[in-house]
């Protein structure tokens, strides 16, 4: 099963912080993809890719102009269509019924208004609490939840830096050389 994430109505101005760290969480939390809609953005495209570039992996970045016929054709395809919302059902309750099926997983974050269209037709609307907080969060509860915690395991290939956990300091591998960081 693959799983893209779809970012809805993101600002230049307004959202390039939050819309990075949703890019950021969603490659670091296993999905495949993050498709931006709203304004196209290439200088967030390019510092995913050299993100990607530099800690390894296959995460891949795109942008769509028309979010409504991109689900359109991923459910045509297939897929199906999860809308992280804090007015769907809870995400403890309704994950393992979504892990269940095989078929490729769209999970769309809002932005600052979320049309009804996306509730109507999303297969499944979840919730991580029923409460105002980040679509950042909501996304990294709802990956670790649907990949039962395997994206702790993730091996990022052909990365040029791997982090060496440590409990003291910091140790950084590079793809050249071996260097160790003390922390200030």
């Amino acid at each position: 099963m693959k799983v893209n994430v779809l970012r809805l109505d993101h600002r230049r101005v307004r959202d390039a912080r939050i819309t990075t760290h949703v890019c950021l969480t969603a490659r670091a939390f296993g999905a495949s993809k993050v498709i931006l809609s709203g304004d196209q953005d290439k200088k967030i495209m390019e510092n995913v890719r050299d993100v990607v570039k530099r800690w390894g992996g296959n995460f891949e970045i795109d942008y769509c102009k028309r979010w409504d016929k991109f689900i359109d054709d991923w459910k045509r395809n297939g897929g199906e269509v999860i809308h992280l919302t804090m007015y769907g059902e809870a995400v403890q309750n309704i994950t393992g019924k979504i892990r269940e099926s095989t078929k490729d997983k769209l999970v769309v974050v809002g932005g600052s208004r979320v049309p009804s269209k996306v509730y109507q037709e999303s297969d499944w609307n979840v919730s991580v609490t029923n409460q105002p907080h980040s679509e950042v969060a909501a996304l990294s509860i709802f990956l670790h939840t649907l990949f039962d915690g395997k994206e702790y395991e993730i091996d990022f290939k052909n990365s040029e830096l791997k982090i060496i956990p440590t409990a003291h300091g910091k140790k950084v591998l590079t793809k050249y050389k071996n260097s160790e960081i003390d922390d200030q």
